[in-house]
């Protein structure tokens, strides 16, 4: 599988390398890390407008300042590649982040690693809008990198009946081996919570279709190894997500980018993006 790690020299962005290396993969990735340049952007501090004049030396300081960043972060992620045995290539590119990002994305079969904040509090900002934007706009799975690089032992799946949240279970399967190395040759099978959430109506049959659906992808997870457990909750689905993630420990979030309908997708697509900006732990979003 092709692997692109979006990179701009934070700490969640050597993270998001780690979590490649730390992934159950089935088979070894092949990795791309990407630094791109946005020297576009460049303005002087506290200025709206890019360029204006006499505001020339602090732009040259600035893009100096990025170049340097930019040779030390190809560096770190090289040796990052190495240290963590990793078959790939590192490349430097200057355009729009969120747009050349897209660009260099693999296909759908693919993966596109991304942190979740910058260096500091405008690259926060900025870099939290290219986030959202790639899990809007891209054609393959996003994985959005929350913290540190951990094993991953307990995942939450949501899932809504969708196709979406079809490939979230399929990426799972065929993706994922469905056990952890806990030390010293010994294996664990990884946990899976399956969480479906209800809105607060009534349909006839809607319930009972509801656990039948959780229940099939319970049965597909234990049957590929995995440990899994069906949670069907009410209320809103974002919160209710990242409830049962936190009350399950969950190393990762796995969920789809889009639900069943227009209004659905509308909504589910901002569900996504709720859960990805508020979650304590890294999350999958896959379409």
């Amino acid at each position: 599988m092709d692997v692109l790690v979006a990179t701009d020299g934070s700490k969640h962005g050597g993270w998001g390398l780690n979590w490649v290396a730390t992934l159950p993969f089935i088979k070894p990735p092949r990795v791309t890390v990407l630094h791109v340049l946005d020297i576009a952007g460049l303005r002087a501090p506290f200025l709206s407008q890019p360029v204006m004049a006499g505001t020339e030396r602090y732009i040259q300081e600035e893009l100096q300042r990025m170049e340097t960043r930019c040779a030390k972060t190809l560096k770190e992620a090289k040796q990052q590649l190495a240290a963590q045995k990793l078959k790939g290539r590192v490349r430097r590119e200057q355009g729009a982040v969120a747009p050349t990002i897209l660009k260099r994305a693999p296909k759908r079969d693919g993966l596109l690693v991304v942190g979740s904040q910058g260096l500091d509090a405008l690259d926060r900002f900025m870099l939290g809008s290219v986030s959202s934007n790639l899990i809007h706009h891209a054609t393959c799975p996003v994985l959005v990198v929350k913290g540190e690089a951990a094993p991953v032992r307990r995942m939450t799946l949501a899932i809504d009946g969708s196709d979406a949240s079809a490939q979230a279970l399929k990426f799972i399967l065929t993706r994922f081996q469905s056990d952890w190395s806990t030390g010293k040759g010994r294996q664990a099978p990884i946990h899976v919570s399956v969480l479906h959430v209800m809105p607060f109506v009534k349909y006839p049959g809607l319930k009972e279709a509801n656990y039948q659906l959780l229940e099939r992808s319970v049965e597909r997870l234990i049957k590929a190894g995995f440990t899994a457990e069906p949670l069907c909750q009410f209320g809103r689905p974002a919160e209710e997500i990242l409830r049962a993630a936190a009350n399950y420990h969950a190393d990762l979030i796995v969920m789809g980018a889009q639900g069943l309908g227009a209004v659905a997708r509308f909504l589910l697509g901002s569900v996504s993006t709720r859960v990805v900006q508020q979650a304590n732990c890294t999350v999958l979003v896959v379409r």
